[in-house]
């Protein structure tokens, strides 16, 4: 009985693959594929895309009675458009031609496919579409196709660049991206001059150290643009372009002065911009028109240095939008704003102190004029003072998210203040603004930010012209009659 019940379990076995096996060469089973294309992110040409998280893979199902057997897969162009293809575990190479034979797909069963691309220079055009196919055969003579295309940005590559003397990047001139690994070092007796609509894109260890002169002179047409290299997404509607810590950001030495930085966007870095301490009797730097926005570290850290800042947006930065430890500063018309949503122990908006906790700065003067300086926090300004040097500093014509200060020995210190305080609703933190993502909402984030004024803000009409700049963050001129407070 035994040995009857192993003869029919091995027929039952015998038969079972037999239908496994066998394959079909009729026309109307075919392969079904996620998808009929593969559009991947915009690229740098020859810069190849990460396998980590710019790579693309489908999946192609038999969901036929019986088995189907590709008689070839190929790459059409093979080594002419940059496309990498791994099919099934194997490789779409030179070596193989850029295809494969005989690969079988069981009824039930499936196979993967991947697509990378490192994309070929493109000439002289900046962005230039690419495209090629994978072409599966099948052995009853059907072909299916799935295409490849991205678009390829021509890039200039450079490695550990220093400036030992002046020099002016402009990469209007030649069209191309500028891609940068290991960062750029300026020597300290020479000047970087960035022209104006120059877009820099820095890779993860990259950033700009500035021992000698920066000079970033963008304008209200051609706004500079420092960023980061990735221009895929992390997730699906996620750019890596909107994600924190990407790059090293700018670094002023303490010997660099003189440095200008108009009309620049800064984003995504680990700390947009730190001035290590110097002689505060010179400037150090001087923003004007600029958005620092979303780094990982400070938006600015600004240790015993003399700086000016104006009609700029400083936002969203994990440790602090901006800090100060001691030296000689003047803020005016900057929309201070701290809604970073990526870790919850965020920094303040405004932080200032004449103390790093072991050495003391003198805090010469801090002036703040009609500025917005708010967050989600109630209060997004924190103070540390040490009594064994200056400590000085005047807030006027601001809105400043902070408990209203009561004590009467610190009221000299602020004038004409609208004070955002927990018992008002009406307007505070994000209303004041047209777009703010829901920072409580973690798992539905599009990441969209505009801190251009809500109709309904407090700072509409309410700066003091004696302070007022002629144009604002835009380079649109500012109503003289119904001047706001921030840099919108």
């Amino acid at each position: 009985m035994k040995k009857l019940f192993y003869i029919l379990l091995s027929l039952i076995l015998f038969t079972a693959c037999n239908d496994d096996d066998t394959f079909s060469t009729s026309q109307s089973n075919l392969l079904s594929f996620t998808t009929d294309t593969i559009k991947m992110d915009t690229v740098f040409a020859r810069i190849p895309a990460s396998t980590h998280t710019s790579i693309e893979g489908i999946w192609g199902y038999n969901n036929s009675n019986d088995g189907i057997r590709c008689s070839n897969v190929r790459l059409q162009k093979g080594n002419q458009s940059g496309f990498r293809v791994n099919v099934d575990g194997i490789y779409l190479g030179e070596k193989t031609g850029y295809q494969t034979n005989d690969i079988e797909v069981r009824k039930g069963d499936s196979i993967r496919i991947f697509v990378e691309l490192t994309a070929p220079d493109n000439g002289s055009a900046v962005f230039k579409q690419i495209e090629d196919n994978l072409i599966f055969r099948l052995e009853s003579g059907v072909e299916q196709v799935i295409n490849l295309n991205a678009c390829a940005w021509n890039a200039e590559i450079v490695r550990n660049l220093e400036i030992k003397n002046d020099t002016t990047i402009d990469t209007t001139i030649s069209g191309k991206a500028l891609v940068v690994y290991g960062g750029i070092t300026v020597d300290s007796l020479a000047t970087l001059t960035i022209a104006p609509g120059t877009m820099i894109f820095f890779h993860d260890d990259a950033g700009i150290d500035v021992k000698g002169k920066l000079i970033c002179q963008g304008t209200a047409e051609k706004n500079i643009l420092l960023r980061c290299d990735r221009l895929d997404d992390m997730l699906d509607n996620v750019p890596y372009d909107l994600i924190p810590g990407r790059w090293q950001g700018i670094h002023f030495s303490g010997d660099s002065y003189d440095n200008v930085i108009d009309y620049t966007e800064i984003h995504g870095g680990s700390n947009a911009v730190v001035c290590d301490s110097s002689d505060v009797t010179r400037r150090k730097l001087t923003i004007n028109s600029s958005t620092i926005h979303n780094c990982k570290g400070y938006g600015l850290a600004l240790v015993n240095s003399n700086v000016y800042v104006a009609n700029t947006q400083i936002t969203n930065n994990l440790r602090d939008c901006v800090s100060v430890w001691g030296g000689d500063l003047c803020f005016v018309h900057n929309t201070i704003a701290q809604f970073y949503i990526f870790d919850s122990g965020i920094g303040a908006a405004l932080r200032f102190s004449n103390t790093d906790g072991i050495n003391n700065y003198p805090l010469v003067n801090l002036e703040v004029k009609n500025c917005i300086i708010t967050g989600e926090a109630e209060d997004n300004i924190m103070v540390g003072k040490s009594d064994s040097v200056a400590f000085n500093y005047h807030f006027c014509n601001s809105i400043l998210r902070t408990p209203e200060v009561e004590d009467t020995a610190l009221t000299q210190y602020f004038d004409s203040i609208i004070w955002e305080t927990k018992a008002d609703t009406t307007c505070i933190g994000k209303k004041n603004f047209k777009r703010i993502d829901d920072v409580g909402n973690y798992n539905n984030h599009d990441y969209i930010y505009d801190f251009h004024l809500d109709s309904i803000s407090k700072a509409n009409g309410a700066a003091n012209p004696q302070w007022a700049l002629p144009l604002n963050r835009d380079g649109l001129p500012r109503d003289e009659k119904n001047m706001n407070i921030g840099c919108y």
